[in-house]
């Protein structure tokens, strides 16, 4: 008998093929991309979240990476899986809100750390109690893709093989990335 997890995989990866195969047929084309939707949606929202902190800013980056999914799927090669596409998109699209929000915010004493998080604190979604504010703030400290490495390994566990497909950085680099953003959010957590 299969392990579970194992189990999981096949069944997600033979979801995968089918969705892209009923993509491919213009009679289920719409049904298989609710499928896709509806299958990745919340791993997605929660993905771009953690980079954008703002709930109204992840759903707009959340329907720009549908729709460019939507845009671009007659084209994906297969050459990775359906969800590291789907999470690269998420994560340009995401860093694309933030690169926009620091535009809209040049004139601001404040760095775009210091704005999201008091988002954070003002965000009636957020359910986070004292420590996992403070952590929260301490990871709004770390550069951009520190911040992107450390909640994908921290929060969605996410194997370093995978990352380095979904970040295009080697899997040295994205150890050594890790390394120092969990260093830096102890540190802030000691000190602060």
């Amino acid at each position: 008998m299969l392990h579970l997890s194992v189990r999981k995989a096949l069944m997600s990866e033979t979801e995968d093929s089918e969705i892209l195969k009923q993509f491919s047929v213009a009679e289920t084309r719409n049904q298989a991309f609710t499928l896709l939707v509806n299958k990745y949606k919340r791993r997605l929202y929660w993905h771009i979240r953690k980079i954008v902190v703002d709930h109204d800013d992840t759903d707009d980056a959340l329907q720009v990476t549908f729709i460019k999914a939507w845009k671009g799927l007659d084209n994906f090669k297969q050459e990775s899986q359906l969800f590291t596409w789907l999470y690269r998109i998420a994560t340009n699209e995401a860093l694309n809100t933030l690169r926009q929000k620091n535009k809209l915010n040049s004139t601001s004493i404040h760095p775009i750390e210091y704005q999201l998080s008091k988002s954070l604190e003002s965000d009636h979604f957020f359910k986070g109690d004292e420590i996992e504010m403070k952590l929260q703030q301490a990871i709004l400290t770390l550069p951009e893709k520190q911040r992107i490495v450390f909640n994908m390994r921290y929060y969605d566990e996410t194997p370093y093989e995978q990352m380095s497909q979904i970040l295009d950085t080697s899997v040295g680099a994205l150890k050594a990335s890790y390394h120092h953003a969990a260093k830096k959010v102890e540190d802030f957590l000691v000190n602060n």
